[in-house]
């Protein structure tokens, strides 16, 4: 389980990135680097981290799911995703 301050943490940045969303892709289109390096750093969606949204887990992020292998691996196991047999795994 990810620690409650590295979940803020990326809750900050996300409202970050969604506030200056516009502002970043106006002045990529007009080419003004010098006012892109002037915005917060974690302004910057590449700043951003996928995490699980079941306990927050960094690593092993399976996008099309939200959540990471390990709680894939159990909630397939007891059958709570549709469509999904256990092979050797």
């Amino acid at each position: 389980m990810a620690k409650e301050s590295m979940k803020a943490r990326e809750v900050k940045r996300a409202k970050l990135v969604e506030k200056y969303a516009e502002k970043r892709a106006r002045l990529k289109a007009e080419g003004d680097y010098e006012g892109l390096q002037k915005l917060p750093k974690n302004s910057s969606k590449v700043r951003m981290h996928n995490r699980c949204k079941l306990t927050g887990r960094p690593k092993g992020y399976m996008r099309q799911f939200g959540i990471s292998r390990i709680n894939f691996r159990e909630m397939a196991s007891s059958g709570l995703i549709p469509g999904v047999k256990k092979a050797s795994w």
